[in-house]
């Protein structure tokens, strides 16, 4: 287990690196000079070119870079221009909202989606299956804007039953809590769902195709034990791993929805850094998704482990 595990983070290494490059790479290369963006429009050039030199911006790239990832290394991800903040107090503070719209769209997506694509293989072929899977192609096809605005539209405009908009700390209270994640979570699942039930039903099926399935219906266990205690079991593996992948999308891709719903999280600090052309900023929230990537995928490959005693590291 510990060899596995030192392994999996050597491998991460090279990638972490890659992403730190070519975003370090590619917010220099954009036009604009992040210096004069930060003394404003009224600034003379002597006052651009001390900004230029206390942020580093005078020095060679390759210098700048390793400035730059000495920082990171230490668990300091700069200081924003915009918010006159550190960046990572600044996730922190934006982190709960996120990590509350990805967590309970998960939980609803887990529970909506792994039925769904149990019931479209137990009756592959049939009409079920069909409907399944036709209202999961018609999930993964609408776009997360145009499903938040009927939503919002539908509960909020017309049937005043959710706040459009908006998110109330759990601190405030758990009903406010979480009739305000109830949209935008909904938002996600139907998304998520349409992902893991084909997945499910794909894994399911082909775990229904093995000897060990005719052995189990010979020895006259019922479907429903069937289902959940063989074929799902051993179908698990990729089941987990689209639901670890869709965890860190979740996280990291939460952009869209947190701006439609109004929500102050990661996803929103996102585009109002890329507004303001905040440099520290945009690489610290882009290493910090990285990480979490990173993360999750070793939590799904040491599950691995557990779900499948055959697999060996």
């Amino acid at each position: 287990m510990l060899n596995f595990l030192f392994r999996r983070v050597l491998a991460a290494m090279p990638v972490l690196m890659v992403v730190a490059i070519i975003v370090f790479m590619m917010l220099r290369m954009t036009p604009g000079d992040p210096a004069a963006v930060i003394v404003g429009d009224g600034a003379s050039a002597a006052d651009i070119n001390r900004v230029r030199t206390e942020l580093g911006l005078d020095k060679a790239l390759p210098v700048q870079f390793l400035a730059w990832l000495g920082q990171v290394l230490q668990g300091d991800l700069g200081y924003s221009f915009f918010y006159k903040m550190e960046v990572s107090q600044l996730i922190a503070q934006r982190l709960g909202p996120t990590l509350s719209v990805a967590g309970w769209t998960m939980v609803l997506t887990v529970l909506m989606a792994v039925p769904l694509g149990l019931l479209a293989a137990w009756r592959r072929g049939g009409w079920l299956d069909r409907s399944i899977m036709a209202a999961s192609v018609a999930g993964l096809s609408i776009p997360v804007f145009v499903g938040g605005y009927v939503l919002i539209w539908l509960f909020s405009m017309q049937l005043g039953w959710l706040p459009s908009q908006g998110y109330t700390p759990y601190a405030q209270g758990v009903l406010p809590w979480l009739s305000g994640l109830a949209l935008p979570c909904l938002t996600l699942a139907v998304l998520y769902t349409a992902l893991i039930a084909r997945v499910t039903r794909a894994a399911v099926s082909e775990a229904l195709t093995e000897d060990f399935v005719r052995t189990v219906r010979a020895k006259g266990v019922s479907e429903l034990r069937l289902m959940l205690r063989h074929a799902l079991t051993n179908a698990a593996v990729p089941i987990v791993t689209v639901i670890g992948l869709s965890l860190a999308g979740l996280i990291s891709g939460v952009v869209v929805t947190e701006t439609i719903f109004a929500i102050p999280g990661v996803g929103q600090l996102t585009v109002d850094a890329v507004l303001s052309r905040d440099y520290p900023l945009i690489q610290g929230i882009t290493i910090f998704f990285s990480l979490v990537y990173v993360v999750i995928n070793l939590l799904v490959d040491l599950s691995y482990l557990m779900l499948d005693p055959r697999i060996r590291y």
